[in-house]
């Protein structure tokens, strides 16, 4: 049975307890929170800082502030900017820039930012600077199938 409280968090009701879902306050009005707890679906009550299991397949993730990753293998200096493969580990991408004093990470998210139709602003080098290994953080609203999408079109026309 669920309850709603006034201040609009939600209550679960069991014969034998009563769990509020979301944060749970020390007594005598510290300020304090103790935890925050979420239901699952089989109402077991699991904290929020624990991984939620999902769909972990490809190089196109989630973050946990909901924006979309992309695990990207950069291969520098090439002769000019293409997606060659999209693996289940990342997404290789050739940089037509040396990988000297950022260049390559500046031309891979210029060229990201154009495959995927947006602003350089929405297109950010989250992990990675200094290796070939990197993460790439879209603003954007887009779901990991359009992302996927995209990236997997640009590898077979290129």
């Amino acid at each position: 049975m669920d309850n709603t409280l006034g201040d609009g968090r939600r209550t679960r009701s069991d014969p034998d307890i009563s769990v509020v879902d979301g944060p749970v306050e020390l007594a005598g009005g510290s300020g304090r929170v103790l935890s925050t707890f979420r239901w699952t679906e089989s109402k077991k009550k699991v904290k929020n800082s624990e991984k939620l299991p999902q769909a972990t397949q490809g190089p196109v993730k989630f973050d946990k502030d909901g924006s979309v990753l992309v695990v990207i293998h950069a291969k520098p200096g090439a002769k000019q900017n293409a997606v060659p493969d999209v693996s289940e580990g990342a997404v290789a991408v050739a940089i037509a820039a040396p990988p000297t004093d950022g260049e390559a990470n500046a031309e891979l998210v210029r060229y990201l930012a154009k495959v995927l139709g947006l602003k350089k602003s929405e297109v950010i080098l989250d992990k990675g600077c200094r290796h070939r290994e990197k993460v790439v953080k879209i603003l954007a609203s887009f779901t990991l199938e359009e992302v996927q999408e995209i990236l997997q079109s640009a590898a077979t026309t290129g």
